[in-house]
């Protein structure tokens, strides 16, 4: 299926996670539509090293990928309810009872450390690596993006475009707070189309 290029519109990897399906045009789009997407979308989240995705395809069974593709459009519909739930205000520590599938995947992690050349610089760098053992070692760099998010980000900030059939959730990091769309040049322009064709035929 040809598809757009995903969109990162939400100022947050774990929220761009969630709007990894969307209507952006015409017609609902879903980044995650099986193994082949979640590849693309990851490649384009920049969540896993290109050298890495190559070599899991190459190594992955018949229907592996699509399984985990299955389990990661599972895990963002889960997140979507907890999001919304949560909107608007601060996350209360309670919350912390509802995140057991995000918990399940991050202690499946096989994170570790290493001594690497600095990019572009003299000197060295300590880096964090990831084992990256079998199809379903995609999901934690999404896990991470959530916990980040979950952790790091003011529940408040977090907003649904205003857009009419929009489904866009974005943390708004305005001065003032004002963000309404996901991206003024669609959803902002429609609504300011929808206006104006309002306004004159109020006028007729």
């Amino acid at each position: 299926m040809d598809r757009p290029p995903a969109m990162f519109i939400a100022d947050s990897l774990g929220l761009d996670f969630l709007n990894s399906v969307a209507t952006p045009v015409d017609r609902p789009v879903d980044w995650l539509d099986g193994g082949e997407g979640l590849i693309d979308w990851l490649s384009q989240a920049k969540l896993v090293p290109a050298d890495e995705l190559d070599a899991l395809k190459a190594r992955a069974k018949p229907g592996d990928l699509d399984k985990v593709a299955g389990e990661a459009r599972a895990l963002r519909e889960w997140f979507r309810g907890f999001v919304r739930q949560h909107a608007g205000r601060p996350l209360a520590p309670k919350a912390l009872r509802e995140l057991g599938p995000l918990s399940r995947i991050l202690e499946r992690d096989e994170a570790f450390l290493q001594i690497v050349p600095r990019h572009g610089e003299e000197g060295l760098a300590l880096q964090r690596m990831r084992r990256w053992r079998s199809a379903d070692a995609l999901l934690l760099p999404i896990g991470e993006a959530m916990a980040k998010f979950v952790c790091e980000e003011d529940f408040s900030n977090v907003k649904a475009c205003e857009g009419h059939h929009c489904t866009m959730l974005f943390a708004d990091h305005t001065r003032r707070r004002a963000r309404r769309w996901c991206i003024m040049a669609v959803c902002g322009n429609r609504a300011k189309q929808a206006a104006h064709r309002s306004r004159l035929k109020g006028r007729q």
